[in-house]
C-alpha cells in the first residue's frame, strides 16, 4: 500500500446558515484507502455548549485538534465566566490548524473544520481550511470528498431566509446525494442544530443493506 493510499480520506460535511440558527451535518463513514474502517463515526462534534464542528481529513489530526479546542474553550469559560463567542473560537481553532499542518511529520496533518454556533451577537458559521485560513460563511459550506455532489444540492435549493426545519431537510438531502456518488462517504447522516434554545442532535439516519 502506497503512502497516498494510506492517507486517502473521504467525508461529506455541510454547514448551513438559517434565519433562526445553524445546521451542521456529516456522513458516518471512516475510510483508509479503499477500506471502510468504521461505519458509525461521529463527524459533528460539540466543542462547547453553544458550538460544534464538523471534521474532515486525517482522522488522528482531526480528533486531536478537536480535543485541544474543547479544552481551550473550557478554559476561556472558566476564566471569563461566560461561553466563548463563535468568532474567537473560530480564530483559536484556525490557529491550531495552522500550527498542526506545519509541524514536521511523516503523515501530513490535514484537517478541515466547519465551525458553527450561537452567541449574544447571533449565529454564524466559519470555514477553517486545512492550511489554517478562516472564512466567515454567508450561506452554506461543504467539505470532504463528497462536497462536489453536496454543493449541487445546496446551490439549487438553499434560500437565505429558510427555517431550521428547512435547513435540516436541505442538509440531509445534500449529504444523501453525496452518499450515492462518493464511495468514501456513507453509512448514515448525523445532523446538529444550534439555535437560541440550545444545541440539539437529531436522530441519526443510519443506512444499511438488507440481505
Amino acid at each position: 500500500m502506497t503512502e497516498d493510499e494510506r492517507l486517502k480520506t473521504g467525508t461529506t460535511t455541510v454547514g448551513l446558515i438559517c434565519k433562526d440558527g445553524v445546521v451542521l451535518a456529516a456522513d458516518m463513514r471512516a475510510t483508509a484507502g479503499n477500506l471502510i474502517v468504521n461505519s458509525r463515526t461521529d463527524k459533528v462534534i460539540p466543542i462547547a455548549n453553544n458550538l460544534a464542528v464538523t471534521m474532515a481529513g486525517t482522522v488522528s489530526d482531526a480528533q486531536l485538534v478537536t480535543k485541544l479546542i474543547k479544552a481551550e474553550l473550557n478554559l476561556i469559560k472558566i476564566r471569563n465566566n461566560r461561553e466563548p463567542t463563535v468568532k474567537e473560537s473560530a480564530n483559536l481553532l484556525a490557529g491550531m490548524v495552522y500550527q498542526n499542518i506545519r509541524k514536521m511529520s511523516m503523515i501530513p496533518g490535514i484537517a478541515h473544520f466547519i465551525l458553527g454556533g450561537m452567541d449574544d451577537e447571533g449565529h454564524s458559521v466559519y470555514d477553517i481550511f486545512p492550511d489554517g485560513s478562516i472564512q466567515l460563511v454567508d450561506d452554506f459550506i461543504s467539505s470532504g470528498s463528497g462536497s462536489v455532489f453536496a454543493y449541487g444540492v445546496l446551490e439549487t435549493h438553499y434560500k437565505p431566509d429558510m427555517s431550521i426545519e428547512e435547513g435540516v431537510k436541505i442538509a440531509t438531502i445534500a449529504i444523501n446525494t453525496a452518499l450515492k456518488r462518493d464511495s468514501a462517504s456513507g453509512n448514515g447522516i448525523n445532523v446538529f442544530t444550534i439555535t437560541k434554545e440550545g444545541m440539539k442532535k437529531l436522530e441519526p439516519k443510519v443506512l444499511s443493506v438488507e440481505l
